[in-house]
């Protein structure tokens, strides 16, 4: 199963691998299609109720394979305010070949006759609240045609293209609440994969290889940066504080994460910090704001001082630069044991993960030598690699990301039911200048602001394209000679500019 908002990510991704939502829309339509002959005869009446989204323009392509039928397309709205330029081309289309079209603007106006087939094409998956008029009119009237089972009527036969309308496509609840009303469906078509509330309903419902490649789902792109745009109206601080917790022996590495993370969208970053190192860091940028830590390496002594420093963001960023000693291993393991916040961890830190029982949210961020030395395995075949990497994320309990020249993501995703579901994900922009010390800085940095707005998974997931993309962009500029500050440059735009 396949939720609402992942299949968005899945449409936005297919079209980046060269399969455009109008090529989809073409063959949802004829699956509609399909379903529609094998529930009439020729010559039967069809009535498609159409919206002014995706959703209705799959209905006006499925008109245009009905030939044999009689058919009539009821547009609820004026053609004018159709939403996508690709329903639009579809809407000319139905209106050049020359097929029964009415036009309901009001309430009033819907009348559907008595067809054999009613099709729903109101609304589609990720609409939220109840049927607004004319829909909620069109729902009633549809319910009626169908007929109530109970009086032995055979009633008129509804298909409801991709979840029946009114019905959220997660829950299978009526999205207004218990006021609202939903489409009633005898059959449901629904693309590319089921959609969990259709689980919960009596349809008999049909799943319509559309023609998404597997590459839309096993690899990152484009469509798993949806909803991490900025709000408009947003204030300082809604958009995430992250604490980045390193430093000793190390100076840059907390600066880039820090730097990163405020490139990628946090309002505030802060960066707990030895004194001893303080001035270097606050110098790689004025932006930052650091909390200095006594003495020249992190020691168990400044654990009291990061947890409350932890409790006044959303994320922390652990590890970057602060070395293997055992002061500063003993305060990541006391501050991780003790932690019940989202946290990124990195570098040294990362071999602490598997020793330490944690109620935290971890992102973790290995390299291969890493993973091996949290005692995880891998492979040379990318795809045994990933099964490897869902498994020890599984076993860990935490999300993984896996850097290599296919990054590998794993973890539990956001809709994903109680329990033990893992899942994973692959990455394959980036390049090999960014084998160059501190784009890993980067990347945990990035996560981090991320992670701020969004779940670990998905966090990660969309960290990695972003920090590949801004790498690629910086070795499209400066070939292989590329440096961490370079993808930092480049982040508002891999990410924003999708």
């Amino acid at each position: 199963m396949i939720s609402s908002e992942r299949m968005a990510a899945v449409d936005a991704n297919a079209a980046a691998l060269g399969v455009p939502r109008k090529q989809l829309m073409e063959s949802s339509g004829n699956a509609v299609a399909r379903e529609v002959r094998a529930a009439s005869d020729p010559g039967d009446a069809v009535a498609l109720v159409c919206g002014r989204g995706n959703n209705g323009g799959d209905a006006f392509v499925a008109a245009r394979f009905l030939a044999d039928r009689d058919v009539t397309v009821h547009l609820l709205g004026r053609p004018e305010s159709i939403g996508t330029t690709i329903a639009r081309e579809n809407w000319e289309a139905l209106r050049a070949a020359e097929i029964p079209i009415t036009i309901v603007t009001d309430s009033a106006e819907v009348n559907l006759g008595s067809p054999d087939v009613v099709v729903d094409a109101m609304l589609g998956t990720g609409i939220a609240g109840g049927l607004r008029e004319p829909a909620r009119t069109a729902a009633e009237a549809i319910t009626e045609l169908r007929g109530d089972a109970d009086d032995g009527s055979a009633g008129t036969t509804v298909i409801a293209v991709d979840v029946p309308s009114g019905m959220d496509a997660d829950t299978g609840e009526s999205t207004g609440g218990e006021a609202a009303i939903a489409v009633d469906a005898d059959r449901v078509v629904t693309f590319h994969d089921a959609k969990p509330g259709l689980a919960r309903i009596e349809a008999n419902v049909t799943v319509a290889d559309i023609g998404i490649p597997v590459a839309a789902e096993r690899y990152t792109g484009p469509g798993d940066l949806h909803g991490l745009g900025r709000d408009p109206d947003s204030h300082k601080g809604e958009n995430g504080e992250v604490l980045v917790v390193g430093g000793g022996p190390y100076t840059g590495a907390p600066a880039l994460s820090a730097r990163a993370a405020l490139r990628a969208g946090a309002d505030l970053v802060r960066v707990a910090c030895p004194a001893g190192v303080a001035d270097e860091v606050q110098g790689y940028s004025a932006d930052l704001i650091v909390r200095e830590l006594p003495g020249d390496a992190l020691a168990p002594d400044h654990f009291r001082r990061v947890a409350d420093l932890a409790a006044d963001g959303d994320v922390v960023v652990i590890g970057p630069g602060m070395g293997d000693s055992e002061g500063s291993l003993e305060l990541a393991r006391r501050f991780l044991a003790d932690f019940h916040g989202r946290a990124v961890v990195d570098a040294d830190a990362l071999r602490l993960v598997p020793e330490v029982e944690t109620d935290a949210e971890l992102v973790c961020t290995p390299h291969q030598g890493e993973l091996r030395g949290m005692g995880g395995e891998t492979a040379a075949d990318p795809d045994e690699r990933a099964e490897l990497v869902r498994e020890f994320a599984a076993e860990l309990g935490h999300t993984l990301l896996v850097k290599g020249r296919y990054d590998v993501v794993a973890g539990r995703t956001a809709d994903a039911d109680a329990g033990e579901t893992w899942t994973v994900r692959q990455n394959r922009t980036g390049n090999p200048g960014m084998t160059v010390g501190g784009t890993g800085d980067v990347l945990a940095g990035t996560v981090g602001a991320l992670a701020a707005r969004t779940a670990p998974f998905e966090a990660a997931a969309a960290g990695a394209y972003v920090n590949g993309l801004a790498g690629d962009s910086a070795a499209a500029e400066n070939g292989h000679g590329l440096v961490a500050t370079d993808l930092i440059d480049r982040l508002p735009h891999a990410l924003y500019d999708e």
